[in-house]
């Protein structure tokens, strides 16, 4: 007797791909993903290992220009329409001229637009409209002042800071410390709230806080998510999040 011939399903589908050049220590691609489309996937390369502590030190080094270049290098095999440099510290370290030649750099090796965190943190404030604001790290002091100056540059204005003076294993951070560390960097003057580094664990939260707060609660990975993204024209998933509900359509690169 023949065996029955069980129905085969329609797929897989062309997906559509959005690089990642993310940092050696990164800990949270399942986070990432949670900001992805169904019909969309991500494709990751990391840098090289340095065995340093979080510092300007190693926010510098994982910004070296050969290293971003080969890490985007792979990522031509796979066809990506954009690609995003996942980190806060290493794309403000070297100010906005920094930043704007580390997505110049995935640019000429793939080919196709990149953005990095902090400049995707800088298209989020414009989208919002957000001028002044308030800023949550997990960093040092001395890291924190640098974020704040990079958005000083952008004449963005810091009205508070707080941070959690770490140097290593950001990704264990409880959400609980994470929400008290918003709610004591927010102030009646800010805007927004931006939890930086995008090795702090933020998903859960962001909603919560922004109905807490009644203001956007935006942080590294997302903001990253949503501007690599919005150059394949699309939007991420991210229920009761602010800057998700934005239409893709009406945001102009920065």
């Amino acid at each position: 007797m023949a065996a029955l011939q069980m129905p085969v399903p329609e797929g897989p589908g062309v997906h559509r791909v959005l690089g990642v050049v993310n940092p050696y220590d990164m800990a949270l691609d399942r986070e990432m993903w949670r900001w992805m489309p169904a019909s969309t996937s991500l494709a990751v390369a990391r840098t090289p290992y340095h065995p340093l502590v979080v510092d300007e030190l190693m926010a510098a080094r994982i910004g070296d220009d050969a290293e971003i270049r080969a890490a985007a290098r792979s990522l031509t095999a796979v066809d990506p329409e954009a690609v995003v440099y996942a980190c806060t510290s290493g794309s403000f370290v070297h100010g906005w001229d920094g930043a704007r030649r580390m997505s110049g750099a995935i640019t000429e090796e793939t080919g196709v637009p990149a953005v990095t965190t902090s400049e995707a943190l800088l298209e989020a404030l414009d989208a919002l409209g957000v001028t002044a604001l308030a800023i949550a790290t997990p960093y040092i002091e001395r890291l924190t002042q640098r974020l704040d100056d990079f958005l000083a540059e952008d004449g963005k204005h810091v009205v508070a800071c707080a941070g959690l003076g770490l140097d290593r294993l950001i990704w264990h951070v409880p959400y609980a410390v994470t929400a008290d560390l918003v709610r004591r960097a927010d102030r009646p003057g800010a805007q927004a709230v931006f939890v930086a580094c995008t090795n702090l664990p933020t998903y859960d939260l962001i909603a919560p806080l922004e109905e807490e707060l009644g203001k956007p609660v935006l942080t590294a990975n997302q903001v990253t998510l949503w501007a690599g993204l919005r150059r394949l024209g699309l939007t991420p998933e991210g229920e009761g999040q602010r800057l998700c509900a934005l239409p893709s359509c009406e945001i102009g690169p920065h």
